[in-house]
């Protein structure tokens, strides 16, 4: 997990590889997959969640897609306050990650399909392998 801290200055400080990073820095270590923290230099107050938002909100206006429609943002702002807000939190986590384990065995089935895809099959055939460097006598 990465440990930043976020200065008046509105500079980000990576804690954890001792260098000032950008948004897009942060944008890029999430992406590899891994986790950030985030907390204000003033009051290690923290402050992940707006920086996330901000990410979000970011890649949404920079023409990457739309991954949360209006309505779905609509939607959640309405579960503030609701009842049922806890529980539709935990639905939309877990949902999310039953895509993404979903997705590795789409793409990890994708990819035995094409290693078993004929004309790879006659490659390999007809490709001699890389000759094995002889050991001195």
């Amino acid at each position: 997990m990465h440990k930043l801290k976020k200065y008046p200055n509105r500079r980000l400080y990576n804690t954890t590889e001792s260098k000032y990073v950008t948004i897009d820095d942060v944008r890029d270590i999430i992406t590899k997959g891994e986790s950030i923290e985030v907390v204000d230099s003033k009051d290690d107050e923290d402050i992940t969640r707006s920086v996330l938002l901000q990410i979000l909100a970011e890649q949404e206006s920079s023409g990457h897609g739309t991954v949360l429609t209006n309505r779905v943002i609509e939607q959640m702002i309405r579960f503030y306050g609701d009842q049922l807000g806890a529980v539709a939190a935990r639905y939309i986590e877990q949902s999310v990650v039953t895509f993404l384990n979903h997705q590795d065995q789409m793409r990890a089935h994708l990819k035995q399909l094409n290693d078993l895809n004929p004309m790879n099959m006659m490659k390999q055939v007809f490709d001699p392998p890389a000759p094995t460097p002889k050991k001195p006598e």
